[in-house]
């Protein structure tokens, strides 16, 4: 339902539209490359990483990949009708609980890999962070504000776009004036970003020269993990609160404000990815 928590859900599957087989089966792959730009593994490093992503993905497909298509069912019911705030953000929490248990899941995998990083590897990592904060500044932070502002429109619509079909002109205005009416701030994001950035880096320092041991290690990364949902920064929980109640409006807003054509549309889409998910974890090992 709900643009926002239809793409989270999305993103959780790892595809998107006709391409989710493709996407998930290329997943393990695609993941460690990813980690290998921002590490740069070495050959033992890479045999672990590699094997690590095989059983996570393993298991993924097979206890999650169901779940994810059920929730997809029940969307298909309940986008038909209206929603309201709350109901969004009911979504939204069962969302984040299935993303909380995935990345618990991975964590015995990378504490077996973490203590095998060197310093160099480190200094590349923090490369990598860089290269990303220039990225987020030139996506999120644009000195013109009208530009800033509009960027977000564009983001804003793409995304409704995606599940219901094209917006009419109306919609588009509507969806306008609540992103100018947003508390989302890309300064403080970025300022949240980079404190995450910092704690990674102690976090990985600290594995590297203590090597603190298998359990010692899972136990700060779900400390890490925990502060990626609530911050140990008053000052951004209480922005991200805020936030967070204005998105459910807002999806709850959109999502009213489709027509019956629209839901359809959001409906064969749904039922198009809950297959893609059921053929997917009936292949599983």
């Amino acid at each position: 339902m709900l643009c926002r928590i239809i793409v989270a859900l999305l993103l959780l599957a790892l595809g998107g539209c006709s391409a989710v087989r493709l996407g998930y089966n290329q997943a393990p792959e695609l993941a460690y490359w990813w980690l290998d730009g921002y590490v740069d593994f070495d050959e033992v490093q890479t045999l672990r990483t590699r094997e690590g992503l095989r059983r996570w993905f393993d298991w993924h497909r097979r206890t999650q990949l169901p779940d994810y298509a059920q929730l997809l069912a029940r969307a298909q019911v309940e986008v038909l009708g209206d929603a309201t705030p709350d109901q969004a953000c009911r979504w939204w929490d069962r969302l984040r609980e299935r993303a909380d248990l995935a990345l618990g899941e991975a964590m015995p995998h990378a504490a077996e890999v973490l203590p095998l990083l060197g310093t160099a590897q480190i200094r590349h990592v923090e490369r990598r962070q860089a290269k990303s904060n220039d990225e987020f500044r030139r996506e999120y932070l644009d000195d013109d504000p009208a530009r800033r502002l509009q960027a977000n429109v564009d983001r804003a619509v793409d995304r409704a776009e995606l599940l219901y079909g094209r917006l009419d002109d109306a919609q588009r205005e509507r969806v306008a004036r609540l992103v100018a009416g947003s508390p989302f701030d890309a300064e403080l994001w970025q300022g949240e970003r980079r404190a995450r950035q910092q704690e990674a880096l102690m976090l990985l320092r600290r594995v590297i020269t203590e090597k603190p041991g298998r359990d010692a290690t899972i136990a700060m990364l779900r400390v890490y993990a925990d502060h990626l949902t609530r911050s140990p920064r008053e000052e951004y929980r209480r922005y991200q609160h805020k936030l967070t109640q204005y998105n459910c409006a807002f999806a709850a807003t959109l999502h009213n404000m489709t027509t019956p054509a629209q839901r359809l549309t959001l409906v064969g889409k749904l039922k198009g990815w809950e297959g893609d998910l059921r053929v997917l974890a009936s292949d599983a090992p």
